[in-house]
């Protein structure tokens, strides 16, 4: 924001030094100082008395650094930008003029049509997320993923990567088999209702309560298995049909959830070219083929010489050369590098999955697939909910997505009547909608990856704390002051008086954006973003109850207004990364 000025200075103190013949061993480096209710940056000149060290002067480097810093502060003449200046061991603090610097930050907000949107980084990433299973139901265990891996996509988006939004169905297994055998046997000819979802969860648990009750069942299952490896034509035209069921009722929740993909893969995509890289591994002698009697299988750490377990052995085909998850993950990441110019590769994947992420991709990397290294995985808790729900949608005891969502709405709805009853049933409706889904994504990405969310009603639509309700009616706050008064000048002009220290504290959270944004990308961790939405609508409550905007003398009045729009562009964008929509009411 400052980066000429900040220029300047440095050629001035490089001035300084060498009229003095002191080296700086390079460019300086500066750091912002903590905020405590002003504005600065700071350079240290440890290196440089470093540097006078190594070239033969006897110099104790603490005290010389310090005396450098006070000759810089001595020496610098008086700035506008930087009314106060001081050397505090060894290093030079700059501090702004807090109008100047207020004014600059507000204008770049109010001037930038996406502000805190980073420059183009000159890179591919693709994202995988959700992977869901067809002919199985849609639950709550599937959520995480599905809103972890749109934010992460949204974050790196904006802030200059070029991003791929992948998404791996399930479409073929074990599971799928059960689903067509038991329609076959007890549904055929049956057409799904329109919650095409439920139904397809329903008739699986079906099928894995018939056979828990009748094991000898099993063999009518390997017969389906082996008319559907064969390509049976029957078989895959069932296939195709029942699973574009499936696809079309992920595609209404996605919809729901304002989540979209650009590429859909599926393992049946990939099954048998992983059995092609699998013979290929046997041929290199990187895999063991022990069938009949076992399975093919990679051992990774006799491979790398290693004398301490750490990779294992990776089973890459059954016995009777079916499948795994590992044959279709080996076919998999060798695709996306073949079909995109990737940078990196990343799987939004439970952190269970670990190990075998670290087989496949350490498999591929000894088979001579230099891109391997590039793929990283982005691991993720799972979700629990109140009354310790078991999610297992093998017997049919899960808590469906589309239930989840339906009771946000109904919860946020009521909420909304209690807040705002004169406002229009479909007013109160889009709200809820709003209010409700933000309600179940905030939790999932306000919370380090690799923990546990904890799910529960009332945190999740607190509008008093850390929780998307809060910031979404901050929005709506900033937004009521504004409808009052539709004409603000964009022209920002320095305050011509003393800022509120709620203003400073405001303004120092939007002046920290663009920085979030960056952190959150280069981390792939939303919860920056959530952590900086939540001091910024703290800060701008704070501000609202303390500083009067509407009754303020005219100078005064215009500056704040724009300071109101300011943080309202700020917090929609924010939300905008979460994917969660921000009302203009509430």
């Amino acid at each position: 924001m400052f980066q000429k000025e900040q220029q300047n200075l440095a050629n001035q103190i490089r001035d300084i030094l060498q009229d003095q013949d002191i080296s700086l061993p390079g460019e300086l480096e500066w750091a912002p100082i903590p905020f405590s209710g002003e504005w600065g940056i700071a350079t240290s000149f440890y290196k440089t008395a470093a540097l006078e060290a190594r070239s033969g002067k006897s110099v104790q480097i603490p005290r010389r650094a310090e005396e450098i810093a006070s000759l810089v502060a001595d020496k610098l003449p008086p700035w506008d930008l930087f009314p106060r200046v001081e050397a505090v061991n060894g290093y030079l603090n700059c501090y702004f003029d807090p109008h100047l610097f207020s004014a600059r930050v507000v204008k770049r907000v109010l001037s930038e049509e996406d502000f805190g949107q980073g420059d183009p980084q000159g890179e591919t990433l693709m994202v995988e997320y959700s992977q869901p299973n067809t002919h199985k139901a849609f639950h709550v265990g599937h959520l995480r993923s599905a809103i972890l891996g749109d934010a992460v996509c949204r974050i790196l988006d904006f802030a200059g990567y070029d991003v791929i939004r992948a998404n791996y169905f399930g479409d073929m297994g074990l599971h799928v088999i059960k689903w067509l055998w038991n329609y076959l046997d007890r549904h055929e000819g049956e057409t799904p209702p329109e919650d095409a979802t439920r139904w397809m969860g329903d008739l699986y648990a079906e099928a894995n309560r018939r056979l828990e009750d009748h094991p000898e069942l099993e063999t009518e299952i390997r017969e389906l298995y082996g008319r559907w490896d064969s390509q049976d034509p029957e078989i895959v035209a069932l296939w195709e049909k029942t699973r574009q069921w499936s696809v079309d009722g992920f595609q209404k929740l996605y919809d729901e959830l304002d989540i979209h993909f650009d590429r859909l893969y599926a393992n049946s995509e990939v099954e048998f070219q992983g059995k092609e890289l699998v013979d290929n591994l046997i041929e290199k002698g990187i895999a063991e083929d022990l069938r009949p009697d076992d399975a093919v299988i990679v051992r990774l750490d006799d491979l790398l010489g290693l004398k301490k377990e750490k990779y294992r052995v990776l089973v890459v085909l059954r016995s009777d050369g079916t499948a795994l998850y590992a044959t279709e993950d080996l076919a998999l990441a060798k695709l996306k590098f073949e079909e995109y110019p990737l940078d990196r590769s990343i799987y939004v994947v439970d952190v269970r999955q670990s190990l075998h992420f670290q087989q496949v991709w350490k498999t591929l990397e000894i088979a001579g697939y230099e891109w391997a290294e590039r793929c990283q995985h982005l691991s993720y808790e799972l979700v629990n909910l109140p009354g310790n729900v078991v999610m297992a949608s093998r017997e049919g005891t899960v808590v469906l997505l589309e239930d989840l969502i339906r009771e946000a709405k109904e919860r946020a709805y009521q909420v909304v009547e209690e807040k705002n009853p004169d406002l229009s049933d479909q007013q109160k409706t889009e709200i809820a909608r709003a209010v409700g889904l933000g309600s179940i994504k905030f939790p999932m990405l306000d919370r380090e990856n690799t923990r546990i969310v904890t799910f529960d009603w009332e945190s999740a639509l607190d509008f008093n704390g850390q929780a998307a309700p809060y910031i979404q009616y901050a929005h709506v706050r900033a937004n009521s002051i504004l409808k009052k008064e539709p004409e603000i000048s964009l022209e920002v002009l320095e305050p011509a008086y003393d800022l509120d220290e709620t203003e400073v504290a405001l303004i120092e959270t939007l002046a920290q954006y663009p920085a979030v944004v960056q952190n959150a990308a280069r981390e792939l961790k939303p919860l920056h973003i959530t952590n900086a939405l939540y001091e910024t609508a703290r800060a701008f409550n704070a501000f609202y109850r303390a500083a009067p905007v509407l009754t303020a003398d005219p100078a005064v009045k215009a500056f704040r207004l724009q300071l109101v729009e300011a943080s309202r562009r700020v917090l929609c964008s924010g939300l905008g990364l979460l994917g969660i929509e921000a009302p203009r009411v509430m």
